[in-house]
């Protein structure tokens, strides 16, 4: 079909749609907007209830397209703080609006039945009855229908539109109106699925407060969430929730981060901690520094990746998707020969073998195969955001299951991330203890590398005043170290490897075998030069989690192959870390390039592997990986937009169940599509005795979708 000349504005816009029943209904719509003018291009989310439109439409113009379904349209504004009542507030009004012409159907199919038992089938009354429930209960069905019909478009609504009306001209009204109120029945237990479904989102959209108390010019004052800036200071008091993003200003407390991270435990939170909108206040009173507006909360980007990730579809849907556009048209084809052909073979029976016909189209109807796929990919990412799991897409789900091979990052992934200095050794007089520690200090405040927190950490512990110190021509080089001139001299502090290559004086036997001791510890070495002269080494230790040693036995118990620790540390620290980690092979001394080659080197003997890293200095493995797996995504920008799997707790034991739920997930929707398959095949064989009645098609259809629901919705029920 042409296209509308489209406007030079690209504006895009997204909105809430209410009033979706079926995911064929969802595509309908999509179809219906694109054609609107001014409208360059428009997505529908049927999983999160949206459309993204861009170009220019107003709201009437949507609902119009969407008249078919009778479907609301409202603006989504992105404040998750004012989503979470208006449903409970219009739930009565809503109930009726979409279950009315069911309820009301129901009623005269019922008096039709009471009427065929008083006055016998053929009755008028008994024929107006079920007339009557067949128009009250199915006008949206036959709307809908006799446009595709027309339109040469068969889908579902299609195929039942034809049966029902081929069952009232052969004067088959009880079955038609049964099929027609089976058939809307099917769709409200559809809808009510999948409302299920999206629930674990809508309960994350109520976590957050609609207002809470700030301070302002001195005085506190309640105001709106969307009216709270950057800057200003939440009152929290015991018991309450965090109304926003925020570092903590004042006071101690204890929060439960369940809701975002999945954390059981409360945490610890004190002044210069970070703390997440949504999250519950224990007993102390906390003053929390707003840090990000409402709509930029780490609870608003979970939401709206979960609901991106919704839409993206896994390979199983799409296959799904191409099946069911040629199923239907054969399906019709059938149909029309079982109602042609075998009466003009045996020459009569044509009223028996229409009949037949007709309920082939009903049992073709493809309800549970189309919503086989969504429902389950819906179901686990979902259940999986609730647990503190957050997976980006249908796809990465999918292919975390044939993972064979995972790759760890040493610092912060499989160790705790949080390095202590143990050892300081000094080489020589040039420099005494404090003043080295001062200075390494001064130079690692500039550095972004985990190990500096050590040394900073180390020197303010000895009340070593450090951040005065000045240094000048600051450099890192990744991987290596840092270096820069204060005080007249040019310190360099990073791997002994490098110190030795940028020094003019050999390695002493004694420092080398210090360093060589550090490492069989388990400790990262760091040595430090001064004017090219060796002068000291460092010893770090970031010692590994405790929950390591069992989720890699848990990831071998699941049938990973092979477990890898890919770092820039030297080997025998990380071997000594892997030791107690359980990690089957390490690959030390690594540059980003070298954890690339590493990943791809994996992914050749393995197929399927996966890297789990911090979201940004593995960010080139983590993108050549199968699936890309982030530690700590919770307030973590980069490691929510890079990875295709964020782990927000920074729960290194969320990996099992992200893996156990994927493969689940396959299991289910196997199941499904298998199930729906074979109803719909022993119901079509029993044409050939001639037993098919539509009853047993409507039932067989029914039947099938509430099944592959609620088999569906189990997997809201495995446990991380």
């Amino acid at each position: 079909m042409a296209r509308h000349a489209a406007p030079e504005s690209g504006i895009t816009k997204v909105y809430r749609v209410e009033g979706f029943t079926c995911a064929n209904c969802a595509g309908k719509f999509e179809e219906n907007v694109k054609r609107l003018p001014g409208v360059l291009d428009a997505k529908v989310n049927f999983a999160a209830a949206k459309i993204t439109v861009t170009g220019e439409a107003t709201i009437a113009e949507l609902e119009k397209a969407g008249a078919f379904e009778r479907l609301k349209v409202r603006p989504d504004t992105g404040d998750i703080a004012t989503g979470g009542n208006s449903g409970k507030a219009r739930g009565a009004a809503a109930f009726l609006r979409r279950h009315g012409s069911l309820l009301a159907g129901a009623a005269l199919l019922a008096a039709g039945c009471l009427a065929r038992l008083a006055l016998g089938g053929h009755h008028p009354v008994t024929a107006a009855a079920f007339a009557a429930s067949i128009v009250v209960a199915g006008h949206r069905l036959f709307r809908t229908g006799l446009n595709n019909l027309f339109r040469l478009d068969f889908d579902m609504r299609t195929l039942m539109t034809v049966a029902i009306i081929g069952a009232a001209l052969i004067g088959e009204w009880t079955e038609g109106a049964v099929v027609v109120i089976l058939f809307a029945l099917s769709e409200a237990l559809e809808r009510y699925s999948m409302e299920r479904a999206r629930r674990s989102i809508r309960s994350l959209m109520e976590l957050a407060p609609r207002e809470a108390p700030v301070l302002r010019d001195g005085r506190e004052m309640t105001v709106r969430t969307d009216e709270i800036e950057v800057g200003d200071t939440l009152i929290v008091r015991p018991g309450a929730k965090i109304a926003m993003d925020g570092i903590v200003a004042s006071g101690t407390s204890a929060v439960n981060q369940a809701a975002i991270t999945g954390e059981s435990v409360p945490v610890p939170k004190s002044p210069g901690d970070e703390v997440f909108a949504g999250t519950l206040n224990g007993e102390g009173l906390l003053h929390v520094r707003v840090a990000r507006l409402a709509q930029d909360s780490t609870i608003s980007r979970i939401i709206r990746l979960v609901e991106e990730a919704q839409e993206g579809r896994a390979p199983a849907q799409a296959f799904v998707d191409k099946f069911a556009k040629y199923y239907t048209p054969v399906i019709i084809a059938a149909a029309a020969l079982i109602a042609v052909v075998p009466p003009l073979i045996s020459g009569g029976g044509w009223l028996d073998w229409l009949y037949q016909g007709l309920a082939v189209l009903v049992v073709g109807c493809p309800c549970a195969l189309v919503i086989s796929t969504p429902i389950a990919i819906v179901s686990a990412i979902g259940s999986a955001a609730g647990r503190g799991v957050l997976i980006k897409g249908g796809i990465h789900l999918e292919q975390l299951g044939a993972v064979k091979a995972i790759a760890f990052d040493k610092t912060g992934t499989v160790t705790q991330g949080i390095p202590r200095l143990t050892d300081v050794r000094l080489f020589g007089e040039s420099v005494d203890r404090r003043d080295l520690l001062r200075i390494a200090a001064a130079l690692e405040h500039r550095s972004g590398h985990p190990l500096a927190a050590a040394v900073t950490g180390a020197a303010r512990e000895e009340g070593i005043d450090f951040p005065g110190t000045i240094v000048d021509n600051f450099t890192s080089v990744t991987g290596r170290g840092i270096e820069g001139e204060t005080e007249g001299a040019r310190y360099r502090i990073g791997s002994p490897e490098w110190i030795r290559i940028g020094t003019d004086a050999r390695m002493e036997g004694e420092w080398e075998a210090y360093a060589n001791r550090l490492r069989g510890e388990g400790k990262t070495v760091l040595a430090v030069a001064k004017d090219g002269e060796p002068v000291a080494v460092l010893g770090v230790i970031d010692e590994a989690r405790p929950e390591s040693r069992g989720v890699i036995g848990k990831l071998h118990e699941l049938g990973i192959r092979k477990t890898v620790m890919l770092t820039g540390d030297n080997r025998d620290t990380a071997a000594a870390v892997a030791r107690q980690a359980g990690i089957d092979d390490v690959r030390a001394g690594l540059m980003p390039e070298d954890k690339l080659e590493a990943i791809r080197g994996l992914a050749s003997e393995y197929g399927a592997v996966a890297m789990v890293g911090d979201g940004v200095n593995d960010a080139p493995a983590l993108a050549a990986a199968t699936v890309g797996i982030a530690m700590g995504g919770a307030g973590t920008d980069a490691a929510l937009e890079t990875a295709d799997i964020a782990l927000m707790g920074d729960d290194l034991g969320k990996l099992p169940y992200a893996i156990r739920l994927s493969r689940k997930t396959l299991a289910v929707i196997r199941q499904n599509i298998a199930f729906a398959l074979i109803v719909k095949l022993a119901a079509l064989l029993l044409v050939v005795p001639g037993w098919l009645t539509i009853w047993i098609a409507i039932l067989s259809d029914m039947g099938a979708t509430l099944i592959v629901a609620l088999n569906a919705m189990r997997l809201m029920r495995v446990r991380a």
